[in-house]
């Protein structure tokens, strides 16, 4: 039922601070940001996507893992050489701290505005990306973890949190689709990032380097420099602005709500720890196969697929997670997030289990499709995600609740690859074939999607006793 009436307050726009001072307020405070009336805010998205199609450089990451084991013997594996368990934590370290540190810069992205937490974002993952050629160079892994992992991780997390509470006040009429333009870059960046980085080792390669370290270099400066003209172009509404001719509902519908509800109260109702729940299995599901995508369809096809063939697949499903953030999250609109998420549990989880007999099959074309769809709905829970917080708690403290839920992302990207790369060890120890060794980790994922349709099924509106009043709604 809808809330009585008298529990109905209006969402807050977050109090801008006010400069009391003469000076000229700084090029990268809140104040600086803020939009001059007849500002277009079709112009927001472009900057979103300026930071989102870089960060999302994560997914491609796969197609380092082949090279990354022949530094020393350049050519092929030697004795030294680092290992693909050793390698998979750089992806799992960067997730994880992406979670951590998106958690942690809720309240401070509040505070600051965008601006200067997206630059922060291009110091660190361009950062990131110097240090790991450092750390290619002279062969030391920590370096890598440090590079890629830490630093660039944190820069994922800052990047990715940054445009979306910015881009659902902009656009209070489609919170789906404000999301979906905001993330639908992350899930799109490897399609930029694989083809990119094996353009870029190929023209660096030689008889004494597989051309690494200094693709890791060029990359760092070029998406430093993207990202920082993506924070310099963003722009927050005015208080009180809202979009020409729009009225919101008098009364929310069952699961959406007006009111509000703080960013700490939110952790003491049951709806944020299924949610937390929901895109944790989500994650876990999709994120082991993205992490090793390259090298698991080229064993799944043993022989019939080449390294370039296998970059094309990573960057086929970059396109997949893309499109699929932007779609879903806008069809949520229309359809409601809860039973968005149902379809993505419910047909995520029969794909699953069908993959295997596919591979088995050799159609690989039916095998890629299968993939690019698991893909969609993985991407598609990523951008519907905000949009099913702000359904739940209101959008006045949107950006830190969902900075606090991003810590799921963090556990799955330990947990997926762990997933996937411990069990194909496993596999290849016992002597299965390489074609074989992910049939039960792909049973798995299934089953995770199935517990998550039963979290997606508890969800209720957050009761009234957690809704600010509205004196109290200001920030």
């Amino acid at each position: 039922m809808p809330y009585p009436a008298q529990a109905q307050t209006p969402s807050p726009t977050p109090r801008i601070p006010t400069n009391t001072s003469s000076a000229r307020p700084s090029r990268f405070s809140k104040e600086a940001i803020i939009a001059r009336p007849g500002f277009n805010r079709w112009m927001v998205p472009p900057a979103a996507l300026a930071v989102h199609l870089c960060i999302g450089q994560a997914y491609a990451f796969s197609v380092f893992n082949e090279p990354l084991t022949r530094i020393l013997g350049v050519t092929q594996s030697a004795p030294g050489d680092w290992q693909l368990t050793t390698l998979g934590w750089v992806f799992s370290l960067a997730i994880f701290f992406l979670g951590i540190s998106a958690a942690f810069a809720g309240k401070w992205l509040e505070k600051v505005g965008p601006r200067r937490t997206m630059f922060t974002a291009a110091c660190c993952f361009g950062g990131g990306f110097v240090v790991s050629a450092l750390g290619i160079w002279l062969h030391q892994i920590w370096l890598l973890y440090l590079g890629y992992g830490v630093l660039g991780g944190i820069g994922l997390g800052l990047g990715y949190v940054s445009p979306v509470s910015t881009l659902i006040r902009w656009f209070p009429d489609r919170r789906g689709m404000a999301t979906g333009m905001a993330i639908m870059g992350f899930g799109g960046g490897a399609m930029i990032g694989a083809p990119l980085s094996v353009a870029l080792m190929n023209h660096f390669k030689s008889a004494t380097s597989a051309g690494v370290a200094e693709t890791f270099l060029v990359m760092g400066v070029i998406y430093f420099i993207s990202m920082s003209i993506g924070a310099l172009a963003i722009r927050i509404p005015a208080p009180g602005w809202s979009p020409p001719g729009y009225v919101p509902p008098a009364r929310p519908s069952k699961m959406v709500t007006h009111a509000n509800v703080h960013i700490d109260q939110a952790l003491k109702t049951p709806q944020f720890y299924l949610l937390w729940l929901i895109l944790f299995l989500n994650i876990t599901a999709g994120i082991g196969v993205l992490g090793q995508a390259a090298v698991m369809i080229q064993e799944t096809f043993k022989g019939t697929i080449t390294a370039a063939a296998a970059a094309g697949f990573v960057g086929l499903l970059s396109i997949g997670n893309m499109t699929g953030r932007f779609l879903w999250s806008s069809a949520s609109d229309y359809f409601g997030r809860k039973l968005t998420y149902a379809i993505f549990f419910a047909f995520g989880a029969a794909l699953y289990m069908a993959v295997p007999a596919v591979g088995a099959s050799g159609n690989v074309a039916l095998f890629v499709a299968c993939y690019f769809l698991i893909l969609t709905m993985y991407g598609g829970g990523f951008s519907t995600i905000p949009a099913y917080l702000a359904d739940m708690f209101g959008t006045a403290y949107v950006g830190g609740i969902h900075g606090r839920l991003l810590t799921a992302w963090a556990a799955a990207g330990i947990a997926g690859p762990a997933l996937v790369n411990y069990i194909r060890e496993y596999k290849l120890a016992l002597g299965v074939p390489r074609s074989e060794v992910y049939v039960d980790t792909l049973h798995i994922m299934a089953g995770l999607l199935v517990v998550g349709f039963a979290c997606n099924l508890l969800m209720r509106p957050v009761h009234a006793r957690h809704h600010l009043r509205e004196a109290a709604g200001a920030v």
